[in-house]
């Protein structure tokens, strides 16, 4: 039976299983390699993506449950311009490897929709499930922070 879904604002119909994760179908079956396989079972975030502007962990959330429109990193900014985060994470240099930048962007979006303005311990502990294999924490703090001073 195929689904469809709704990706970035774009109408796709998918004809997979329903207990192919939402990763595999945005990776795969979309093209949209943005979001990350890190570890398969949820605990380091750099498969997370919105759907209806929660964060989720796409590694785990079978297709067959996503209901709501799903965001991706592809989809955060414009066409013509980055997100705030996406400029403050390249500001703060942020990226070494790269790899947990857009579950880190995602997670953070969803923070800063939800608290504005976060203080520390708020942003340390929404992105504690985030893992940075390069430890630039304090960068991504401070990108954070920067993005919701608007900067």
């Amino acid at each position: 039976m195929p689904f469809t879904l709704t990706v970035n604002g774009t109408a796709h119909e998918v004809d997979l299983p329903g207990n192919v994760p939402l990763l595999w179908v945005l990776r795969d079956a979309l093209n949209l390699t943005g979001t990350k396989y890190g570890c398969g079972v949820a605990s380091c975030g750099a498969c997370t993506v919105h759907i209806d502007g929660q964060p989720v962990r796409a590694c785990v959330t079978p297709l067959d449950s996503v209901e709501g429109d799903v965001t991706t990193i592809e989809g955060l900014g414009t066409p013509d311009a980055l997100h705030r985060l996406q400029k403050a994470f390249i500001d703060a240099q942020v990226p070494q490897c790269g790899y947990c930048q857009s579950g880190q962007i995602m997670q953070a979006a969803a923070l800063l929709d939800e608290v504005p303005n976060p203080t520390d311990q708020q942003i340390d502990d929404a992105m504690a499930g985030n893992l940075c294999r390069c430890g630039t924490y304090p960068r991504i703090r401070a990108a954070i922070k920067s993005a919701a001073q608007g900067a």
